[in-house]
């Protein structure tokens, strides 16, 4: 399985002032795991598609921090 959260361990220098943040996260969209859009997507309701961003569930992505608890998301 996937994820969209990655994570990578950057340099650190024996000289470096400040402790470094290990390791850095950063996010990527889902859209990139998805060759071409196929027919017949599951949809969101009008209202949904403007709250999330997106017509399709399987484009949409909350943004969560690195920090945070993860959540459930609630469909309706």
């Amino acid at each position: 399985m996937f994820t969209t959260r990655k994570a990578y361990y950057p340099y650190v220098s024996p000289f470096d002032p400040c402790k470094p943040i290990t390791p850095k996260t950063y996010v990527t969209p889902p859209n990139l795991y998805i060759p071409f859009q196929p027919a017949n997507l599951p949809q969101f309701s009008p209202k949904e598609a403007l709250y999330t961003g997106t017509l399709w569930k399987l484009f949409y992505d909350p943004y969560y921090g690195p920090y945070e608890p993860k959540r459930e998301v609630e469909s309706q």
